[in-house]
């Protein structure tokens, strides 16, 4: 399979502003932009016009940007569309980072296209850009069907925290996706889907 080869221009992490919401499964995707931002050497600032929060990279990434809307999840797309369209950024050249139902927590996956599945955020995201033909980072949390509350109602689930171990497990996958971001802001997407796509080996400790 080829993909598109266009640099990584914007990288969109989705969750809901607020303290309350701050350690939420929901918003993993923040997590994940918080720690892109730190990487580029950029800082969050809140610009109105973006509906939004945004950093820009230093020297080299000067041209990469992260974002975190503050619409609220269900209307992200609001945020994302203007910064693309203000800087004049191709859906192709934009990564948006989501927390995942169908994944386990500390699985990640990276795709370009798509449907959004029912995630609301994602499903406004294609509706303001007219288009599903952007990259997606999948960050796994896991689902409740899964768990001890099994009849736990997703709603629910996604606006509570994760336990210790579910947490650790993201951070791992996460820090995974933010090595190979020098992949993506130089175009080489195929070289970044195959190895984030291929597991981490593991060691056996053998004791005497």
């Amino acid at each position: 399979m080829t993909f598109p080869k266009a640099p990584i221009k914007l990288i969109v992490g989705l969750g809901n502003p607020g303290p309350e919401y701050e350690r939420t499964r929901h918003n993993a995707g923040f997590w994940f932009a918080e720690d892109v931002a730190h990487d580029i050497g950029g800082s969050f600032a809140s610009e109105k016009k973006f509906f939004g929060q945004i950093a820009r990279g230093s020297g080299s990434r000067s041209e990469v940007r992260a974002l975190k809307p503050q619409t609220f999840m269900n209307l992200s797309g609001q945020s994302v569309a203007a910064v693309a369209k203000f800087y004049d950024i191709a859906p192709d050249a934009i990564l948006v980072a989501h927390d995942e139902l169908d994944l386990d927590a500390g699985d990640i996956k990276l795709k370009f296209g798509g449907g959004h599945a029912g995630h609301n955020g994602l499903r406004d995201i294609q509706a303001k850009l007219g288009t599903g033909d952007y990259w997606r980072l999948r960050i796994g949390i896991g689902h409740p069907r899964d768990s001890a509350n099994a009849q736990q109602p997703v709603a629910d689930w996604v606006l509570n925290r994760p336990r210790r171990d579910e947490q650790d497990a993201i951070e791992i996958a996460i820090e995974r996706a933010l090595a190979l971001l020098h992949f993506l802001i130089a175009g080489d997407t195929e070289s970044a889907v195959k190895q984030l796509h291929t597991k981490p080996k593991t060691t056996l400790k053998v004791t005497e």
